[in-house]
């Protein structure tokens, strides 16, 4: 009898906070919608230097969930093939909570062919913790010629 009730309890809090938990940030299905298209965010001045130089155009950008945290991944397409260490660069996050990843790239080191668009495809991925996600509300991936963006 006891168990019944409890368990009976439970159910009923449970569906209870349904309605909570749809609007937090703890859905995992609340967290980011689609990628659409972003004016470009300019570096800060005092941003340290990076030798590598922007992929030419971000054509995807997803935020996937995982258990404690999430994957944000991106692909470009530089003008050409042999683009080689490819890398999201992190800025610091604004005060509206704009996180700017710069989709950074080093040059082929000889002239190489520009091929088909989809083998130039490049694809990178940066792994953030809950705790990183918590103030952020905008995940923008940013490249040369333009920059997208995923919302809360």
């Amino acid at each position: 009898m006891q168990r019944r009730v409890l368990l009976g309890l439970g159910a009923v809090m449970v569906v209870a906070s349904c309605g909570r938990i749809r609007e937090s940030r703890l859905n995992p299905f609340n967290w980011f919608g689609r990628a659409r298209r972003r004016e470009a965010v300019p570096a800060a001045p005092e941003a340290p230097q990076d030798p590598r130089l922007l992929v030419a155009e971000v054509v995807s950008l997803s935020v996937d969930p995982y258990s404690t945290g999430a994957i944000v991944r991106a692909k470009g397409i530089p003008p050409s093939q042999g683009w080689w260490e490819a890398e999201l660069v992190p800025r610091p996050i604004d005060e509206n909570g704009v996180l700017v990843y710069d989709f950074r790239v080093f040059p082929p080191l000889i002239e190489t062919p520009a091929g088909t668009p989809r083998s130039r495809e490049i694809t990178v991925a940066a792994s953030l913790s809950t705790v990183a996600l918590d103030p952020v509300t905008e995940i923008v991936v940013q490249g040369a010629t333009n920059a997208l963006s995923s919302r809360r």
